[in-house]
């Protein structure tokens, strides 16, 4: 199973605020921190916003923060409202389903297990865990783009 690119950069995004922890981000600080598509971050931020876990400000000033805690951000939270669905296999959706095996199939309980321990398993994480013993906030914030695009971050 694979997350989407753009559950991938909502947690960036997340991990980036957490860090940061003073002071508003913006946009374009994001993108080229870690090197992706400005545009394609906009529309993360929106849905970020929309759905409670950040809280932006608009204007010259503008910018974003975490809306709370990274302690109260959990990661299972975030990956339900920022993946389009779980369906590993076909017949998890029923209206695409074409298996011809399904109604005799006994696979779908075994991946709809291993979907549910998977999301069990991120909703015991919080943001906070995520930046446990991560890089101080200075050098983070202050490292050169050249620098950033190769670090690991997550």
């Amino acid at each position: 199973m694979q997350l989407t690119q753009y559950s991938d950069f909502s947690f960036r995004v997340l991990v980036f605020l957490a860090l940061k922890k003073t002071g508003l981000s913006t946009v374009s600080e994001i993108a080229a921190f870690y090197g992706i598509s400005r545009n394609h971050l906009v529309k993360v931020i929106h849905n970020l916003a929309n759905k409670g876990f950040i809280v932006t400000t608009r204007g010259r000033n503008g910018g974003m923060t975490l809306s709370r805690s990274p302690a109260e951000i959990y990661l299972g939270d975030v990956a339900r409202n920022t993946e389009p669905n779980f369906n590993i296999v076909e017949c998890f959706d029923i209206q695409h389903n074409h298996c011809h095996i399904a109604p005799s199939c006994a696979l779908k309980s075994m991946f709809w297990e291993a979907k549910t321990a998977f999301l069990d398993t991120l909703d015991g994480y919080t943001l906070a865990d995520a930046i446990a013993g991560a890089e101080p906030e200075s050098k983070i914030v202050s490292m050169p783009q050249s620098t950033r695009r190769n670090q690991v971050v997550i």
